[in-house]
């Protein structure tokens, strides 16, 4: 058997502090009291609806450090994305996102709705609603070729604002 799932990401900031007030307050993340006895400087945190250990790390580097140049003058990370549930939970994100001026863009990819957010070191990461397969149709497949204008309350007319996302795809049926 192979590698099924992303277990979790760590992240280097430069005020963990700020970072973990953050993923805490704009994205519902809870520090879990795993740092081991003596180490300093490192958080680590579950997402709201979590079951797993820890879903994100956090590692302070200073405040002297340099925001990351990766994709523009250096390789590495893009994004990372985590899922939500519903399109309603997703739309409460956007409002968080937008009123911690965290709110980067937003895409329609077809058969994923996104949000696009960047923490306060510049650190992009995505916020996805899955279609559920057995509501996916030639239309949003054809769709994720293209990247669309995300039209949330469309959306939510269309499957609903608490409409289970991701069933058959990356949540068992």
């Amino acid at each position: 058997m192979g590698i099924h799932r992303l277990n979790h990401a760590v992240l280097y900031v430069s005020d963990l502090a700020r970072s973990v007030a953050f993923y805490s307050d704009v994205l519902g993340f809870r520090p879990v009291a795993m740092t081991p006895d003596g180490f300093r400087g490192a958080t680590f945190l579950q997402a709201p609806d979590s079951t797993n250990d820890h879903d994100l790390g956090l590692f302070e580097i200073g405040a002297g450090a340099g925001r990351s140049t990766a994709g523009r003058s250096t390789v590495g990370l893009y994004h990372l994305a985590w899922e939500v549930d519903t399109l309603d939970e997703l739309a409460a994100t956007a409002e968080r996102l937008a009123a911690a001026g965290a709110l980067a863009g937003t895409s329609d990819h077809g058969t994923t709705k996104s949000l696009y957010g960047k923490d306060p070191d510049g650190l992009e990461f995505e916020v996805v609603w899955l279609i559920p397969a057995d509501l996916l149709d030639d239309s949003a497949l054809a769709a994720r070729k293209q990247i669309g204008r995300l039209d949330l309350d469309a959306e939510r007319q269309r499957y609903g604002g608490q409409t289970r996302g991701g069933v058959g795809i990356s949540v068992p049926a």
